[in-house]
């Protein structure tokens, strides 16, 4: 049976409760902190050297949207009601808007060292201890609109750019590409003050979310919700058009053996794709 997530703001208390209950048990059987590992892990750069599967890649969204299932998945095993929900940061824009409430994610992070201090993933309400990370810390940290040096969120305009692009991806195929839906979501450009969309938005949060460990901040599941719901809005609007590329670059690309093509198998899961471009028959968005 199809279910449906839904905007962050239009949860009701119950299903927030439901949904940040569901967090903490599956952080609690240990299950989470995997979800971590496995984002650091298949967090390549342009630079690095071996295939690249989760960024800076056309297989950014299809990734992105496999694991947001496993999460899900292991969020349902706990709850069955549950479904993760998504961050409209085109509208809830400030600090202490949704999702930054004490009942759903906690708010900003205090002066100083930025801990999060209020909510269910306060380190001090002892459910939330980070294990597994690029620093030693143990406690969750944020710098909401990033206070020594202000940005705001991402626009509306912002979005329509990237979705207003009929061609998925283009060569290289890298973060370097100034066309093609999937890096104008993702966000890469040149120069520090070029962070667009979903890179900006990482940004704007700050703390864990600067990393590969951004897994770390529950806000991950929100803000890559919409990212993927931004992939079902432009294959609504362009119903012709594919991933892209359909074939692997050749032995003399520079990109041979770095990404992932629409036929092939998506690390570390055994699927393509090309096989999670309809996800109808498994979720919708409300």
């Amino acid at each position: 049976m199809t279910y449906v997530r839904k905007d962050a703001s239009k949860l009701t208390r119950t299903e927030r409760r439901r949904f940040v209950e569901a967090l903490l048990e599956v952080k609690r059987r240990g299950e989470y902190d995997e979800f971590v590992r496995l984002h650091i892990a298949h967090f390549v750069g342009d630079g690095d050297r071996g295939l690249r599967a989760a960024h800076m890649t056309p297989s950014f969204l299809p990734w992105h949207r496999r694991f947001l299932l496993d999460l899900e998945r292991a969020l349902r095993r706990v709850d069955s009601s549950v479904t993760v929900p998504y961050w409209d940061w085109t509208r809830d824009r400030t600090a202490t808007s949704v999702p930054w409430t004490d009942e759903l994610l906690g708010g900003n992070g205090r002066p100083g060292d930025r801990q999060v201090m209020t909510g269910p993933f306060a380190h001090a309400a002892g459910k939330w201890t980070i294990r597994v990370g690029v620093t030693d810390g143990e406690f969750l940290i944020r710098d909401l609109g990033r206070s020594r040096s202000p940005i705001d969120l991402p626009t509306r305009d912002d979005l329509n750019r990237a979705l207003d692009d009929p061609v998925y991806d283009v060569p290289p195929w890298d973060s370097t590409v100034t066309q093609g839906f999937r890096n104008k979501l993702e966000g890469w450009g040149s120069g520090s003050g070029s962070w667009r969309n979903h890179n900006r938005v990482h940004r704007w949060v700050g703390g864990a979310m600067l990393t590969g460990a951004s897994v770390n901040d529950p806000v991950f599941w929100l803000v890559h919700a919409f990212v993927d719901l931004q992939w079902y809005r432009w294959q609504r609007r362009y119903r012709g058009h594919r991933y892209l590329p359909a074939q692997p670059p050749g032995p003399g690309s520079a990109q041979y053996g770095r990404i992932v093509a629409r036929h092939q198998r998506l690390p570390p899961w055994h699927v393509t794709p090309d096989q999670l471009e309809d996800m109808s028959t498994v979720y919708r968005y409300a």
